[in-house]
């Protein structure tokens, strides 16, 4: 695949790799610990980082938890010599927010070639100075579907939002996951003490050195022409390698046939051992809900890890409206208890892994853009499925005989919000 650049980005300085550390699942050092990584180490959480992971081609993938991944992000920003591409949906404007759009405008009045797209809805409550003073130090700094009408220089999109999480640096570096920009993400890895002041998620992230970063870099070019150039949504969509090769990305953007939900099913259908789903918000369509349950039907260990707590509670009451449904059919489901779950994974038969932005429901579907890696590797699937068990530790598991015995009026609630699920 021949990749596409912005013009001003220039050749590439190779970053360091990460020293190995040994992969271990240990247990916390807490029991009390609700399994966050909020600070370096594994004290809190149980979990520490494993190995580097090297496909057939080069690439190198690292497996982030929690504020680490944000800690990785940071640091790569640091070394970046010739560009710096960040797409993201929320740049929030707290300590950990400020702290990163600091080191943006220090790496651009160094003549790095910093480029930002940040989404207006998800940033409507950051501090525009802070965005004027990221452009006043040379960033290229893009408002992706401005909220406001008459600041749209093309059309009026205001149900569209980018929901991409994706970082590119020098050619040679990239980051994926579901982690936005602020305190709650990155907890006390950038700014010490900031998880004292906010609720801490629980979420995951991928480093990716090496050959396929210039799948990741071509995504990001294609929204960075949309949104400087106007035009049809779809010359924001990128994918290549979904079903073959080591690593492939989808870069999907709001159309009325967005190709997430068909692959999606198609991975789903590929399962013949196990599919292990972590999903912060789960409000899927019929058809997602059925191919998950002619999996475990066909002898698929399926097992689902979905939020104990929630931001956004009526999605996790749409989610509830399943859980017969699913248990019926053999399904195992998790609920993530003492943080708000964040995290978007799917892990095929230990050897396919899915990570991104895309949460399974029709928003992601249907009316956002999204990022995910498609990763096929034992060796990183063994990590995911490690870092599930990580999560059953702290979760709870819903059995079907009591979930039969929840109130009417709990049954009542579920039903009507799951046929509203579209409007989520």
């Amino acid at each position: 695949m021949q990749a596409v650049y912005p013009r001003t980005l220039g050749a590439a300085a190779t970053l360091p790799a990460a020293p190995p550390i040994p992969a271990r699942h240990v247990q916390g050092k807490f029991g009390t610990s609700s399994g966050l990584n909020t600070c370096p180490g594994s004290d809190d959480d149980g979990w520490i980082v494993p190995n580097p992971v090297r496909l057939s081609d080069g690439t190198q993938l690292q497996l982030h938890k929690d504020g680490e991944a944000l800690h990785a992000a940071y640091q790569a920003i640091k070394l970046a010599r010739e560009s710096v591409c960040l797409e993201v949906y929320i740049f929030a404007s707290d300590p950990t927010g400020r702290a990163f759009a600091e080191l943006l405008c220090a790496k651009a009045r160094q003549g790095v070639r910093v480029y930002v797209i940040y989404d207006s809805f998800g940033s409507i409550h950051s501090d525009r100075n802070m965005f004027r003073q990221m452009r006043a130090s040379g960033i290229r700094l893009q408002e992706f579907h401005p909220i406001i009408p008459w600041e749209t220089r093309y059309s009026w999109r205001p149900f569209n939002r980018n929901h991409r999480k994706l970082l590119v640096i020098d050619r040679k570096f990239a980051g994926i996951g579901g982690l936005n920009i602020g305190a709650e993400y990155a907890g006390s890895w950038i700014v010490p003490g900031s998880v004292r002041d906010c609720d801490a998620w629980r979420d995951n992230g991928v480093g990716i050195s090496g050959p396929a970063v210039q799948m990741f870099l071509q995504a990001f070019t294609n929204s960075w022409r949309y949104v400087t150039r106007g035009g049809r949504i779809r010359r924001a969509e990128f994918s290549a390698n979904l079903f073959d090769g080591d690593i492939g990305v989808l870069a999907s953007v709001p159309t009325v046939n967005s190709p997430l939900r068909p692959n999606l099913c198609k991975l789903m259908r590929s399962a013949k051992d196990s599919l292990y789903l972590t999903m912060a918000y789960f409000a899927p369509d019929d058809e997602l809900v059925d191919e998950l349950c002619r999996a475990a039907k066909r002898g698929v260990r399926v097992r689902l890890m979905l939020p104990g707590r929630c931001d956004v509670p009526v999605v996790r009451i749409a989610a509830r409206s399943f859980y017969e449904t699913l248990m019926a059919c053999g399904i195992e489901i998790h609920e993530r208890q003492g943080v708000v779950l964040h995290g978007k994974t799917l892990v095929i038969d230990g050897s396919t892994t899915v990570m991104g932005s895309a949460n399974l429901d029709y928003r992601s579907i249907e009316y956002n853009s999204e990022i995910s890696a498609v990763i096929r590797s034992r060796d990183f699937g063994a990590q995911m499925q490690m870092l599930f068990e990580n999560d059953v530790r702290f979760s709870t598991r819903i059995e079907l005989k009591e979930w039969r015995s929840r109130p009417f009026r709990d049954r009542f609630v579920q039903w009507a919000v799951s046929r509203a699920r579209y409007l989520m």
